[in-house]
């Protein structure tokens, strides 16, 4: 009698989830798997092919380009996340996710989250040394110096990120499994747990807090500095250079920091949750594709390198 009360509590326990998705515009799921199908392929291209330019190419070798490979390699890995779940549910309308693919979506999204995070803290630091300290800056900012900032990053994302997963996977979650999103997020999931929660908010809130702000406070305090810096160069073609040098990265730190400080840091209830659905599939979806588009367009060098291959493949051909 006992064991079978405990397979029967053991098969509640793992029961799949339902992922609502878009339901209010289920009419229109056709346009939106090709919409966010062409997003996601383009997305891969455009990571890879930054990738594969700054691989093939020596001059591109620098720790600039090196932190620039691992966000792009961040992007591949973050969007791929997400979207193949929310196409398949477009496609065949089968909205159940297993409860160990949930918590694997939910503990990858989450740790790539904070390493990136932490990477353009770290992309920050470079160009600090690189503006306010360029007669030390090759012997700092080495390869095996890079290399070891680089695994930190993103040791510390996947390790912090097993805090919140190991809270929320040990909650009982009574009732009908239905989140309210499109991928495993940490609030929907909390929202359906049959106890209170507010030990799990509180802490999820301080680690995830901790992770976005501590890395925010470092990119501001390095582009203080960097300002500085700039403003005392007496050279206007010195100056140019050094903001062009800074001005991608600016761009991607505003882009994802505004979008998740809209979601996660806002007050609740003050959006409503298809507004943070909209915005998440910004950061989700549209952010890793606007990466590879600002370092690629607005980088005279990797626009040369890609040129190079391109004429060397034609060559070839």
């Amino acid at each position: 009698m006992w064991s079978l009360s405990m397979n029967k509590n053991n098969q509640t326990w793992f029961d799949d989830f339902y992922l609502q998705g878009f339901a209010n515009i289920e009419d229109y799921s056709l346009g939106l798997f090709f919409i966010f199908l062409f997003t996601y392929l383009l997305t891969l291209s455009g990571n890879m092919i930054i990738v594969l330019v700054v691989c093939l190419h020596l001059h591109l070798h620098t720790p600039m380009y090196f932190f620039i490979t691992n966000l792009s390699l961040l992007e591949i890995w973050y969007i791929s996340t997400t979207v193949p779940k929310l196409l398949d549910i477009l496609v065949t309308h089968d909205k159940r996710v297993s409860f160990h693919l949930c918590f694997t979506q939910l503990y990858m999204f989450h740790g790539l989250g904070m390493t990136e995070c932490a990477l353009l803290a770290v992309m920050s630091f470079d160009r600090y040394m690189a503006i306010c300290n360029p007669l030390r800056y090759n012997s700092i900012m080495n390869g095996r110096r890079c290399r070891l900032l680089a695994l930190l990053c993103w040791t510390y994302g996947f390790t912090a990120a097993t805090i919140p997963l190991s809270l929320t996977i040990r909650l009982p979650f009574c009732g009908l499994r239905h989140i309210d999103h499109y991928f495993c997020d940490l609030a929907p999931l909390l929202s359906l747990a049959c106890i209170n929660t507010s030990i799990n908010i509180t802490v999820n809130g301080c680690v995830i807090g901790f992770a976005t702000m501590f890395n925010f406070i470092i990119i501001i305090i390095m582009y203080i500095n960097i300002i500085y810096a700039i403003g005392k160069m007496r050279s206007n073609t010195g100056r140019i250079r050094a903001f062009s040098t800074c001005s991608s990265h600016i761009t991607v730190v505003m882009l994802i920091y505004s979008t998740a400080f809209s979601v996660y840091a806002s007050p609740k209830g003050l959006h409503s949750v298809n507004h943070d659905k909209i915005i998440a599939l910004v950061y989700t979806i549209f952010t890793p594709l606007l990466n590879p588009i600002i370092y690629s367009l607005r980088n005279k060098e990797v626009k040369k390198a890609l040129k190079r291959i391109l004429t060397q493949t034609y060559k070839k051909a």
